[in-house]
């Protein structure tokens, strides 16, 4: 078991619609942590042939320790991300309970995390494409960004950038995320529920 915990990698998924029109949008903090993850590996991003975006590398001290992951940003706007999804889990051959999607979430509050493992899609598109192509059987983090305000749509409070109050926590709360993802990789669920969950 414990080759096959090197050798088998994790897929860790942002959500979030590609465009420069999108990349400050409270539904891109998946892609936002994606791209801290890569910094961290000191990967850049490269085009697949699965519609995504991918960097390889691995995470944790240098070592048997440390995990074999695959970041991943589908470029196939948030309503389809099942496909490139599922394209990449076949491609590496990673099994449902080792992919993690790393996404935005109305009911939980702006910068507050939950980790999770299975569940609804609480009407969220990304995870309802990601659900129909994998089932629901896959990890979450559950980065909130609180309920949108007054009369306002729930498809244009998440499709704005974030506000200028919540920029000035937004650095630490996709850090805070990425730290999240990492503690699930490398130390599982329970331990990154107990550290992170709010």
């Amino acid at each position: 078991m414990a080759d096959d915990d090197a050798t088998t990698p994790w897929l860790i998924v942002g959500l979030g619609n590609p465009g420069g029109e999108y990349a400050g949008n409270r539904h891109n903090i998946g892609f936002m942590v994606a791209d801290l993850l890569a910094e961290r590996i000191g990967g850049r991003f490269k085009a697949h042939k699965a519609r995504a975006q991918v960097v390889e590398g691995r995470i944790g001290p240098p070592g048997p320790a440390n995990r074999r992951v695959v970041l991943a940003k589908p470029m196939s706007f948030m309503n389809l991300s099942g496909g490139p999804v599922t394209a990449l889990r076949d491609f590496y051959k990673v099994p449902v309970d080792r992919i993690v999607a790393v996404h935005d979430e109305l009911d939980i509050d702006y910068a507050t995390l939950r980790l999770k493992l299975g569940g609804g899609d609480n009407g969220h598109n990304g995870l309802k494409s990601m659900t129909k192509s994998l089932g629901p059987d896959y990890h979450r983090v559950r980065c909130g960004i609180g309920r949108p305000p007054g009369r306002m749509q729930v498809a244009d409070f998440v499709l704005k950038d974030f506000s200028s109050s919540e920029r000035k926590e937004l650095d630490w709360f996709v850090d805070r995320s990425a730290d999240a993802v990492e503690c699930l990789v490398l130390e599982g669920l329970e331990r990154a529920q107990s550290a992170y969950n709010a």
